[in-house]
């Protein structure tokens, strides 16, 4: 039985996010399937409304169509799709992966998280990425170029990092606008990692760990010291890591 992984972005990003750590996991015996979601700017085969619906269903048909159980992981917003994908296929999932990624309680948004980190935290600035974004009548989001490199990528290398930017799309808010409903019987049952990033200018250590409070159950922790994208600054590290840690788990 072969080993596949599923890997799911998040906002403004595609397939292309992962393709630092894509060849390195096929190295090691992964069979990888990186997925653009629809409408991000990079998916122009499927016509779907970026919205938690289609994603789930998006992602739920690809994992059936590959017919074994999965790893799944999901970067940064892809965290909340992951979840969404556990709760309706348990049984195709032998574990999720939440690449410094949005791992919320049931019906939770990231707005209304960002408002109990407030109460948790009052000294700390959660506007992240928000205040560089500019939006268009049509309801995408875009992210500036200041931003990107300031917040995502800011211990990126300079030439990687200009091209991780060029690549950025406009995403539709509907896209982020996510909070699954969760279950202790469904998702509850499949095994997670979180891969915390210490320096994370979008999601700060404290946010993750938060989560990670909130969630602890079936729960494992892989620590990284990079900002948003490990797998862009230190992706050789980042693989040597997640396969240790299946290797004691999920194929011990």
């Amino acid at each position: 039985m072969a080993k596949h992984i599923v890997l799911v972005h998040g906002a403004w990003q595609g397939s292309w996010s992962f393709d630092l750590i894509k060849p390195l996991l096929e190295q090691t015996g992964w069979t990888v399937h990186a997925l653009d979601l629809p409408d991000n700017g990079w998916n122009t085969k499927i016509q779907f409304p970026a919205n938690q619906t289609s994603y789930c269903e998006f992602v739920v048909e690809a994992i059936q169509q590959i017919g074994e159980p999965v790893v799944l992981l999901g970067h940064s917003g892809g965290g909340l799709t992951i979840s969404a994908v556990a709760e309706r296929i348990p049984d195709l999932i032998k574990s999720l992966v939440y690449l410094v990624g949005m791992m919320l309680p049931s019906e939770m948004s990231f707005l209304d998280f960002k408002k109990l980190c407030e109460q948790y935290f009052p000294d700390e600035d959660f506007a992240g990425i928000s205040p560089y974004l500019t939006f268009t009548e049509e309801g995408y989001s875009i992210v500036s170029h200041e931003g990107a490199k300031k917040i995502f990528l800011q211990d990126c290398e300079a030439v990687l990092a200009e091209h991780l930017i060029d690549k950025l799309r406009p995403q539709p808010e509907t896209g982020r606008d996510l909070k699954p409903t969760l279950t202790f019987e469904r998702f509850g049952t499949v095994p997670r990692i979180y891969v915390e990033a210490v320096y994370d200018q979008s999601l700060s250590i404290n946010m993750q760990r938060l989560m990670q409070q909130l969630q602890p159950k079936n729960l494992q922790v892989i620590t990284m010291r990079t900002g948003h994208v490990p797998q862009a600054v230190q992706p050789k590290l980042l693989v040597e890591k997640l396969n240790q840690r299946f290797t004691e788990t999920i194929y011990a």
